[in-house]
């Protein structure tokens, strides 16, 4: 196992603030890399790989064991640029579950509990993707973006959860957009970033 390793930004224990399992205590994984560029990222520091050290398998998941959270969110970055399915085997032997968010544009690797699919106007999603996301969160920046969500809502599973999330800095502009749209669209969320408003990681 220790022969494996990945650029690893940080790591660390928080509940989860987003999505479908808003609220849940959890071990965040963020990987380094990314070659979407989406204008408005947060964590823009994780793009470069080179500029992430890289951790063996083993201590990756040692770590998160050590945490006593039950579940591991892996993201980035884009995390499925690397090679994940070394990293659920190992995270799945440890009595782990593995949660991952991605962007869809690049093949999705290993065996995983629950995918989040949030595809980018900046580069297109896989559509062998698709069939794969439990659940579809799309940022909304601008008005268009939710008419945009549901155009890959189509290409998902009939029970594929569909969230809609504000923009943080555009928050109360797209919020109101949000609440507006789903209003008439059965089946569509709102997500919060209530990891942000209660200041946490």
């Amino acid at each position: 196992m220790n022969k494996v390793s990945y650029p690893v930004m940080e790591a660390f224990a928080t509940v989860q603030g987003e999505g479908a399992h808003s609220g849940t205590p959890s071990w965040f994984l963020r990987l380094g890399g990314c070659d979407v560029g989406c204008v408005w990222c947060d964590v823009k520091e994780s793009w470069d790989v080179d500029a992430h050290p890289k951790q063996s398998l083993e201590d990756i998941v040692s770590a998160a064991v050590d945490s006593g959270r039950k579940i591991v969110v892996v993201t980035g970055g884009e995390p499925a640029m690397h090679d994940l399915a070394p990293l659920t085997a190992a995270l799945h032997q440890a009595g782990l579950k593995t949660h991952i968010e991605t962007s869809g544009a690049h093949a999705l690797t290993g065996d995983w509990d629950w995918v989040t699919l949030s595809p980018k106007k900046f580069k297109a999603c896989r559509e062998d993707v698709y069939p794969r996301a439990d659940e579809l969160k799309v940022v909304v920046f601008h008005r268009s973006d939710m008419d945009w969500a549901a155009e890959h809502a189509a290409r998902l599973r009939p029970d594929c959860s569909l969230f809609l999330q504000p923009e943080w800095d555009k928050r109360d502009e797209a919020t109101f957009w949000i609440l507006s749209w789903i209003a008439t669209k059965p089946g569509w969320r709102i997500s919060l970033q209530t990891h942000k408003y209660i200041g946490i990681p």
